[in-house]
């Protein structure tokens, strides 16, 4: 059991890491909210392993992640800007970066979490809502929500996105 485990995590942690870190917005906090994770997907390994234990890991995650956020509600913090590096010019990504991340942490965990499963992680409104454990029309109307909301926050995030992606 743990050999296939092991395998999971080499495997999967670094996109569950990356997940982890878009919904708490914070390093620390991913870092424990992906080994909570882990902690609960070993304990169910022989019932989940052979369906789809990076959707539990996920799920498992998101419901975390709503757990902790209800038992805070900590007022949004503010990130230090990064130090200055040699080897060109980033500020355009930073800010575009920063920008992202602060649109991010004012929405809802529920919007925030469908945003990054489905624009991040490439999920599919099905496999996001499965991922949620919630219907998929919740899933839609909290997309919807998230988007506009998103670009009521950061209304030039459109246009400065595509314009780096050359569209």
């Amino acid at each position: 059991m743990s050999e296939t485990f092991h395998e999971f995590v080499v495997q999967r942690s670094a996109a569950l890491s990356r997940t982890a870190y878009l919904l708490t917005g914070d390093h620390q906090l991913a870092e424990d909210l992906l080994q909570t994770a882990l902690a609960r997907t070993y304990r169910h390994w022989r019932r989940i392993r052979d369906g789809d234990p990076e959707a539990y890991a996920r799920r498992v995650m998101y419901h975390q992640q709503v757990s902790w956020w209800r038992r805070r509600r900590v007022a949004e913090r503010l990130e230090p800007v990064p130090a200055e590096r040699g080897g060109g010019d980033h500020t355009e990504d930073t800010t575009l970066r920063l920008s992202l991340m602060a649109a991010l942490r004012r929405l809802t965990p529920r919007q925030r979490a469908v945003v990054v499963l489905r624009f991040y992680e490439d999920l599919t409104e099905p496999q996001v809502a499965e991922a949620l454990g919630c219907s998929l029309g919740t899933v839609k109307r909290h997309g919807w929500d998230a988007v506009r909301r998103l670009r009521e926050i950061v209304p030039d995030l459109v246009e400065r996105t595509a314009a780096r992606s050359g569209r």
